[in-house]
């Protein structure tokens, strides 16, 4: 079977992106991983499929698959691929889309300059919805936040806990090149406390309105961005009256900028092809 494909990155998070609309796609967890594997196939964090809303007055409905071949509910750099791909490929002629996930509705908007600026929702605080379960563990109040105590190697680490569509757990620390991002963001990751897993954040502030941050996403591993890793950790900074906003965060791939005053957390960021091309899949995998 043969595939046409749009390779895309934003803020060096990288996509295999798949026009669902114009061809049929079905695949099984196999072919997705397949696709995102960096040595037998294109390679990627995540692969992102553009299909037809089923939902009136919403334009196409996305869906995200992580490298580990499961499909998980929300990816905002993702998104800001996702509506650079429909209007490069005259899918739709609106700078503004609204667009349906397993997590809801976002509305991704195309700026002048290029960018893209991503409503992603209001983020999620009660425990069943992220899903978080924290047992008889006991939080300590940070501003208007509440910290969880996990203990990581016989070390107690204070995380924030909330959703950004997908579950995200944010710890602050003093130099984000130091932190033990691969050991222990795969420990956070799979962590009992989170039914689903969880995306570990590890940010550094740098002021006010500036943060470095570095995420292990769950079923990748440590990205070069993540956008709503990015969101997640702004906006336990605010609540914790370490930042205003809005905040430029810093990752590794490039900036992104966040703002939320208590509502919807707008990102905008970059979001650029990179090349595309066919690639022959087997019929199952």
């Amino acid at each position: 079977m043969r595939l046409k494909f749009t390779k895309m990155q934003g803020a060096g998070n990288d996509f295999v992106v798949i026009d669902g609309v114009r061809q049929r796609v079905s695949f099984g967890s196999g072919q997705w991983r397949m696709l995102a594997d960096r040595h037998f196939g294109i390679g990627a964090d995540q692969v992102l499929l553009v299909e037809p809303s089923s939902r009136p007055g919403v334009d196409f409905r996305y869906r995200i698959f992580n490298a580990d071949g499961g499909e998980v509910e929300q990816c905002g750099n993702g998104a800001r691929c996702f509506v650079r791909f429909v209007r490069d490929k005259g899918l739709t002629d609106k700078d503004a889309i609204r667009v349906e996930t397993l997590s809801g509705i976002i509305e991704p908007r195309l700026e002048a300059d290029g960018r893209v600026t991503v409503d992603m929702g209001a983020p999620v605080f009660e425990h069943a919805s992220i899903p978080f379960d924290a047992g008889a563990a006991q939080g300590r109040r940070d501003g208007e936040d509440t910290l969880w105590p996990f203990e990581i190697d016989t070390d107690t680490r204070w995380l924030s806990v909330l959703s950004m569509g997908n579950p995200h757990a944010v710890q602050r620390v003093d130099d984000v090149d130091a932190a033990p991002v691969a050991v222990e963001g795969l420990l956070i990751e799979n962590h009992p406390a989170f039914p689903r897993r969880v995306n570990a954040g590890f940010m550094q502030v740098v002021s006010p309105n500036r943060i470095r941050l570095r995420v292990f996403e769950r079923g990748t591993g440590e990205t070069l961005a993540c956008g709503t890793g990015a969101c997640a950790a702004v906006v336990s900074g605010i609540r914790r009256g370490l930042l205003r906003s809005p905040v430029d965060v810093e990752t590794r791939g490039g900036v992104l900028t966040i703002a939320w005053d208590g509502g919807s957390v707008m990102m905008t960021g970059p979001a650029t092809t990179v090349f595309e091309g066919e690639i022959e899949l087997a019929e199952h995998q």
